[in-house]
């Protein structure tokens, strides 16, 4: 399976994420530049943390106009797995990819530090490795991740089991505490806190590993399926 990791300008944690995949996973990746037209040849897509484009205007909406993002909603469109963190997950709700909007958290303060979540739907391209309701702990650090949506879109994610992590203890005032969500198809995945950092114990927790080893198995189930 092969990863393809964007680069946006102000993209930070792009290099966690190929190190996640190819060093710890052991899959290949590559990086894959924000004016590129292609993904030929790539099996997922990852989308990183940091400041795209500086977060000017607001977190994502630069990037979402960048050349390689008409790429990455074809392939979206195709059922391809699509997977964005932080403002990975920020740059994908301004795509239109996944409904709802980032905002400032609650407490207007950045915030950095382990946090506690639930894993709400385990039975997802991105959580199948996991337990349903099981506890995990992830890195987090945002301005802006404070989940929002009206409540007509909050009861369709809810009716449609498109939550997928919920945080224990909410940092940011993300409504109904959403973490991380999947859009109705199941391929596309956003969330704020970063399980590339959370892969190996060195790092404090291997939890976020799980994430990346459920795309791997829902890929080579399609593989199975389609051959």
């Amino acid at each position: 399976m092969k990863f393809a990791v964007i680069v946006f300008p102000g993209s930070n944690c792009d290099m966690d994420l190929l190190t996640a995949v190819r060093d710890v996973l052991g899959h290949d990746a590559e990086y894959v530049d924000h004016r590129a037209t292609s993904l030929e040849g790539f099996d997922a897509v990852l989308l990183p943390g940091g400041f795209s484009y500086g977060d000017y205007l607001r977190c994502g909406i630069i990037a979402r106009f960048s050349n390689v993002m008409s790429e990455v909603v074809r392939f979206a469109q195709e059922g391809k797995l699509v997977f964005g963190t932080c403002n990975g997950f920020q740059i994908l709700t301004e795509a239109g990819l996944l409904p709802g909007a980032l905002r400032r958290n609650q407490s207007l303060k950045f915030i950095s530090k382990p946090q506690k979540l639930i894993v709400s739907n385990a039975n997802t391209a991105f959580t199948s490795a996991y337990q349903d309701q099981e506890e995990i702990s992830l890195p987090i650090a945002h301005g802006e991740g404070n989940y929002y949506c009206d409540s007509e879109t909050l009861a369709q994610l809810q009716a449609n089991h498109q939550i997928v992590f919920t945080y224990k203890g909410n940092p940011n005032g993300s409504v109904s505490d959403i973490a991380g969500i999947i859009n109705k198809e199941g391929n596309v995945c956003g969330m704020m806190p970063h399980p590339e950092r959370a892969v190996e114990e060195l790092l404090g927790s291997r939890d976020g590993l799980k994430l990346f080893q459920s795309m791997v198995a829902a890929y080579e189930e399609r593989k199975l399926i389609e051959a």
